[in-house]
This record gives C-alpha cells, sequence and structure tokens, in this order.
C-alpha cells in the first residue's frame, strides 16, 4: 500500500508525543489549527502539530476540521513545545491548557457581537389597531418605535418588555435581531492623565527600561511603597504609542480590579483582563481582543502568559516572587519563566518587579544576567516603619492578641487611623480538643485537624475541604469539656468587635465568596474611615491604604521554622510584604508577635534588611547545593496504601540516573495522606540542568511501563516550590 498523507496531531491525553490520523483535505491545514477526531471511544479536539505521511492500514481519518487558519500562532506554539519539553508534559495538554475553555469545546475563534431587538421594515408601519388585543405586543412595539437604533435583551428587560411579545413580533415579521458590530477606535492621545513626579531612582528604572533595545531583562527590586507600578505605567508609554501591546501579570485576582482600574485612569489604550472569575465568553473575547490586536494593555493571572499578542512590546511581572504564579496541579510550570522564556523569543523587553524578590531572581540579577534596579525608598519620602517583635512566649492560648498589641490598635483608631490584624488562617479556630482526654477533631481523609468555623457551625479540612458537624460530646469519653485551641479570623475579628466602638472589616477567602464583596470591602476601606482590618495573605500584597497606621503580624514563626528550605524565605517575603502596607502616607508602625523572638532569620527579616536575610540564605542554598545553586526534580505519588505508592518509588530509585544526579528516597510525604490517599516522593538533586532532564526522561519512560503504576497516581514537579 502506498504511503498516504497524514497529520501529526497533539491531544489532550496524558500520553506523550502526537498521534497520526489520516487528511484526505485538499487544502493544507497549518500547525496550530484544530481539528476533531476519534480516540478510543472518544472524539476529542486536538492541534495540528504537523505532516507526514504513512502506509498504515489502520490509520483513522480526521472527523471535522475546524480552522482554516491557526489558532495558536507560531511564536506561542514554540513556546509551549519548550514548556512541554522542559516540565515534561504532552505537549497535547500544554496546548490544550493554552487555550481559552470555548475554543477546547470546539467553538469557532469568533468574538461575541451584540444583539439588538428593532423593527423591520413591515414593523415600521404596523398601527396599534391591528395589536389592539395584544396590549404586550404593543407596548413593545411603542418601545422599538422610540428606540430606531435598536435595544438589547437586557434593555429591555429593564423597561419590562417581556420575551414573548418579542417572539410574537418576531414571528409576525415586525421585529427582528441584529448583530451590533463595535466601533474600532484608536485613541490619537496615550495617556488619559499626566504621570506622577518620579524621584531619581524611578526616572533611573524608567529611562533603563525605555532605553532597552531586544531582549532584556530587568529585575525591579523596589521596597514596598517605592512606586514600582509608576515605574511600570511611565515605561509602558512609548511602547503604547508605538502601536504596540503590553502584558502584565499578576499573581492573584484580588490584585487584578485595583491594577486594571489605576492603568485605566492613566492610559486611553483599550485594557483587558485574563483571570478565572470571567465566564468562557468573556475570557475568549478578551483573548480575542488581544490575539487581534485590538486590546493594548492585557493584564491577567499566571495562565494569561499564553495570551497570542499581534504586536508585543513590553512584558511585566509583578510580585514576580509570588507562588502563585507557579502552577500546583496538572501542567506545573511557573508563569515568571515562561514569561522570560517569551520576552526572548519575542525580542522584546520583560520586568520581574518585587520588594522581596526569590532568590533564584536575585542570584540571576547578582550574576549580571539581569539588569538590577534599585528603589530603596519610599515614593512618598515617608520612613518604612520598624517591625517591633513582641515577646508571646507566656502569652495564654485563648489571647491572641497581647496586651501591647491591643492597647496600639485601640490607640491608632482613636487617632481616627485605620489597623491591620494579619493572621495567615481562616476559621474560628485551627482545632478543637477535649479538656478531660485530649481528642482531637482530625480529618479522616487527611494528616491535619479540622478547623473550627463557628458562622457555619462546622468542621472542616482545608485540604480536601470535607466539613462535619462540631460534635456536643467528646467522641473518645463523652465528655462535655469541648473547647477550641488557637485563634484564626473568625475569632479575631469577633474579639476585636467586643474591645473597639469602629467597625471591624475581615477580608479572606469565606468572607470574599460573593461576587463583587472583595472590591465593595475593599472600597470601604479606603474610604479611610477608622477601621480595624483582619486578614490574610489577600491583604498582604499590592494593596494602597493610605490611612493604614498600624500593622500587627501573628503567628507567622511556622514558616521559619519550616522543614522546606523555602520556608524562611517564603515566611521573610509574606512579612515584608504586610508590613509594608503600613505608614504609606504618615508616620508607620508594625508589631510582631513571636514565640520565638530570638531566631536569628525572624530577627533578620524584622530589621526590614532583606539583602541581609537574602544573602543568609543564598549561602545556606550554596552549601547544600539548593536553587538557585542547583537543580531539583520531585516524583510524587499516591495510592490507596503507602507501600504500593513507596514500592512504585522505589523502581524508579533502582534505575540507571545520569552522572552527578542525586537521588534522595523514597520518602513519605510530610503530609502522608491527604483526600483519602496515601503520599510519598522522591527528590532527584543535580549541579547542572542537562543531566537532571536526561534523568527524568529515563525515569518517566520507566514509570510508563511499570505494571504499579495502574495502581496508583504520580506526576513529575520541574523545579519545585511546595516541598510538602
Amino acid at each position: 500500500m502506498p504511503a498516504r498523507p497524514t497529520l501529526q496531531i497533539a491531544l489532550p491525553v496524558p500520553l506523550p508525543g502526537c498521534f497520526d490520523y489520516l487528511y484526505q483535505g485538499n487544502e493544507p491545514l497549518q500547525q496550530g489549527c484544530r481539528v476533531q477526531v476519534s480516540f478510543g471511544q472518544r472524539t476529542l479536539i486536538g492541534i495540528v502539530h504537523g505532516h507526514g505521511h504513512s502506509d498504515y492500514p489502520k490509520l483513522k481519518p480526521i472527523k471535522t476540521v475546524l480552522d482554516t487558519s491557526p489558532v495558536i500562532p507560531a511564536e506561542l506554539y514554540a513556546l509551549c513545545e519548550r514548556a512541554a519539553r522542559y516540565y515534561h508534559y504532552p505537549l497535547g495538554e500544554v496546548l490544550n491548557d493554552a487555550l481559552p475553555a470555548l475554543l477546547r469545546q470546539g467553538n469557532d475563534p469568533e468574538a461575541s457581537q451584540e444583539k439588538r431587538w428593532q423593527l423591520t421594515e413591515r414593523g415600521q408601519h404596523v398601527q396599534d389597531e391591528q395589536v389592539s388585543r395584544a396590549p404586550r405586543q404593543r407596548e413593545a412595539l411603542q418601545i422599538l418605535r422610540e428606540h430606531p437604533k435598536g435595544l438589547s435583551s437586557a434593555m429591555l428587560g429593564a423597561l419590562e418588555v417581556s420575551p414573548q411579545a418579542l417572539s410574537s413580533l418576531r414571528d409576525k415579521g415586525w421585529a427582528e435581531q441584529i448583530l451590533l458590530e463595535p466601533p474600532i477606535t484608536t485613541p490619537k492621545e496615550v495617556l488619559a492623565e499626566p504621570p506622577l513626579p518620579a524621584n531619581g531612582e524611578q526616572r533611573a528604572a524608567i529611562h533603563a527600561i525605555q532605553d532597552s533595545n531586544g531582549f532584556t531583562p530587568f529585575l525591579l527590586d523596589g521596597v514596598t511603597g517605592s512606586g514600582k507600578t509608576e515605574v511600570y505605567l511611565q515605561a509602558m508609554t512609548p511602547v503604547l504609542a508605538a502601536g504596540k501591546q503590553v502584558l502584565v501579570l499578576v499573581p492573584e485576582i484580588g490584585l487584578t480590579p485595583q491594577t486594571v482600574q489605576r492603568f485605566r485612569q492613566r492610559f486611553s489604550a483599550p485594557v483587558v483582563t485574563l483571570h478565572s472569575g470571567l465566564t468562557d465568553r468573556e475570557r475568549l473575547d478578551n483573548w480575542l481582543a488581544a490575539r487581534d490586536g485590538k486590546a493594548r494593555i492585557i493584564i491577567g493571572t499566571r495562565s494569561a502568559i499564553f495570551t497570542p499578542l499581534a504586536n508585543p512590546g513590553l512584558i511585566i511581572v509583578d510580585e514576580a516572587h509570588d507562588s502563585s504564579l507557579k502552577q500546583q496541579d496538572g501542567f506545573r510550570y511557573h508563569a515568571r519563566d515562561l514569561a522570560t522564556w517569551r520576552a526572548q523569543s519575542l525580542d522584546i523587553p520583560v520586568v520581574l518587579g518585587s520588594a522581596t524578590p526569590s532568590l533564584e531572581t536575585l542570584q540571576l540579577a547578582r550574576d549580571g544576567r539581569f539588569s538590577w534596579l534599585k528603589l530603596s525608598r519610599r515614593a512618598t519620602e515617608q520612613q518604612r516603619p520598624h517591625i517591633e517583635i513582641l515577646d508571646a512566649t507566656l502569652a495564654p492560648p485563648n489571647q491572641p492578641l497581647l496586651p501591647t498589641s491591643l492597647q496600639a490598635i485601640k490607640q491608632c483608631v482613636s487617632d481616627g487611623n485605620q489597623a491591620l490584624v494579619f493572621i495567615n488562617r481562616r476559621g474560628y479556630a485551627p482545632m478543637i480538643l477535649c479538656g478531660d482526654c485530649g481528642w482531637q477533631a482530625e480529618c479522616k481523609r487527611c494528616d491535619s485537624f479540622l478547623t473550627w468555623h463557628r458562622s457555619e457551625n462546622s468542621l472542616r479540612c482545608h485540604h480536601c475541604d470535607s466539613q462535619q458537624r462540631v460534635p456536643a460530646r467528646c467522641p473518645e469519653c463523652g465528655s462535655s469539656a469541648i473547647h477550641e485551641a488557637g485563634s484564626g479570623t473568625e475569632k479575631l475579628t469577633e474579639l476585636l468587635e467586643q474591645s473597639l466602638p469602629v467597625s471591624v472589616i475581615r477580608v479572606d477567602r469565606d468572607a470574599t465568596r460573593r461576587k463583587g464583596e472583595l472590591d465593595s470591602k475593599l472600597a470601604t476601606i479606603r474610604k479611610g474611615e477608622p477601621a480595624v482590618l483582619v486578614g490574610t495573605q489577600m491583604l498582604a500584597k499590592g494593596h494602597h491604604f493610605p490611612k493604614l497606621a498600624l500593622v500587627v503580624i501573628l503567628d507567622m514563626d511556622a514558616g521559619f521554622l519550616s522543614a522546606d528550605f523555602r520556608g524562611p524565605e517564603q515566611a521573610a517575603q509574606l512579612l515584608l510584604q504586610v508590613a509594608g502596607r503600613s505608614g504609606r502616607e504618615g508616620k508607620g508602625r508594625v508589631l510582631l508577635q513571636s514565640r520565638h523572638p530570638d531566631h536569628q532569620l525572624l530577627q533578620l527579616a524584622a530589621s526590614g534588611d532583606y539583602p541581609a536575610l537574602a544573602s543568609a540564605l543564598l549561602e545556606e542554598r550554596r552549601m547544600a547545593a539548593l536553587p538557585p545553586f542547583g537543580h531539583l526534580a520531585l516524583f510524587r505519588c499516591e495510592a490507596m496504601t503507602l507501600g504500593n505508592a513507596m514500592n512504585f518509588l522505589q523502581e524508579l530509585a533502582i534505575q540507571q540516573i545520569a552522572p552527578g544526579v542525586n537521588v534522595l528516597g523514597p520518602v513519605p510525604a510530610p503530609m502522608e495522606k491527604r483526600a483519602g490517599r496515601y503520599r510519598a516522593q522522591l527528590l532527584l538533586q543535580s549541579p547542572q540542568r542537562a543531566p537532571l532532564h536526561q534523568t527524568l526522561e529515563q525515569l518517566l519512560a520507566t514509570a510508563r511501563s511499570l505494571p504499579q503504576g495502574r495502581q496508583c497516581r504520580w506526576h513529575v514537579d520541574v523545579d519545585p516550590i511546595d516541598m510538602l
């Protein structure tokens, strides 16, 4: 049989490589087009990867061609290929993740158009007598006569025009729905308002970015309140004036609305957002607006790095140290690194901004591989507040706030200012226990305690989200002496409401579940009226509260004592980010309650000298050959028994590995049981990337062939940031 033309299709399945299908069409399909194919008993949507020929007699044909031109441009396709290779993840699944949900489902890559109801030519000549017995239709006719350009269904609903009346008019040929093409306007002036005055350090940073040619990676290392956002805005201005686009990545959805507002106030160029808070339709429309060049500023969370750009000019990653930029399930990529890769392939500048840069980025700047821009003082010329450490060693467990802290809060609000009490723990209390026998409420599916959510009268696991009722008596001994231990945001809010005459505003995931609730609370805070804020890390970064004069930080010790080597770095970053909310436009104060007040790293962090702390941590990392002085990959395995997980990883541990690669484990994960499954892990460590990736290729091939792999779920995490 002669060889027949085939297409190599990348499919969203957990298998390496592409799959050959017969192609009998006349028009050649380019890489990046979508097709529909049969795969086993399923019909899948895949992406064309390449062309070929095959004489295999049982090849299946392409069922449907969905695109005649690529939905994934060549530059973006190359980024996905590089990411698939580096993170050892199937190309088909990477490409699938890069597409908006509606395109994954086979919808056309076309923006939605507004539909409007208007009268037809016949409908304009209808007399009221003709609908005298249909008062609702007569009313609808009258309203449509008054609006000859048409009205949307939402507008008509607000005018109480019934959908049934509109349908009746359409059936008679008197009314119709038309698609309205939105006008495309290009403003002559890029700036909608003038820039703010910049100090010397800001001007130097702005000019460095503006004067750069081609690919230049920048680390914008600026203390909290130093005006990094103003540097971004002024650096963007000539890029936008030249008709180019700017992609801005932010770590969390909570930061997106205020960032968008700031950018829209400054620029008259169209701004779109891309994050999981949008509907599928909104996300596709914004994705297409960026692809077609209609959107000039694109602001989004980590997945926005896969947005196609018509004319890219600059990429910015705000809060570039934040762990939210690393995807923690499925395709485990780091958007910060992909932003650098993409800027390199596009030959444009990339700016990583942070008050507390990750040690990996900091070392790149120290080695001269990144241009290091420093903002050492606040834009308002206010001094950064000193962090006072309060010894909480002898504090009773039922009193989360020390008397000194409570008195400082009272004084702060009496002076007409705002205070923030920071505790990175939701719920009322992190556990409940029996005072007689010592029983503690534990999750049956995880190695963790259940958190008491008093407002819901439930115990909830924050790892698997299982819930149960609070027992009236101890399940072990029957005692009624059940009480809580520790504090969460709920308890602190209750205690402060009892102690203070001002409003207490709680900001955490539980208190901001409803759409618009977070924006509403932030707007209330920004009014500047005396109040106490109680919040988690949702309030830690990116927010500017002019009247916030005091920050009280609770329970930060665990990070500095963590078994994870990244724990102290992440704890210090969080501490300094939270402290930076204080004293933006006045005198500020920060109180840190600690049960380990003499801990060396905590003392360094509290001094506010992040460079000194980073130097100490980097020296520890250098001695241990840990990132950035070594490279890691982690095999994780989950099974119904710990033995199955350990046996699978043990088979990998005994395989031949490349010289210079150390294999550590397998060992049970620090949280051994989660969501009903037992977890184990195998760590690979190497001073060089090449042998590490060579070993990963070999072990992945072995893992896919092992029969034990069918009894467990496993994955590999390259450059892991969570070792727990």
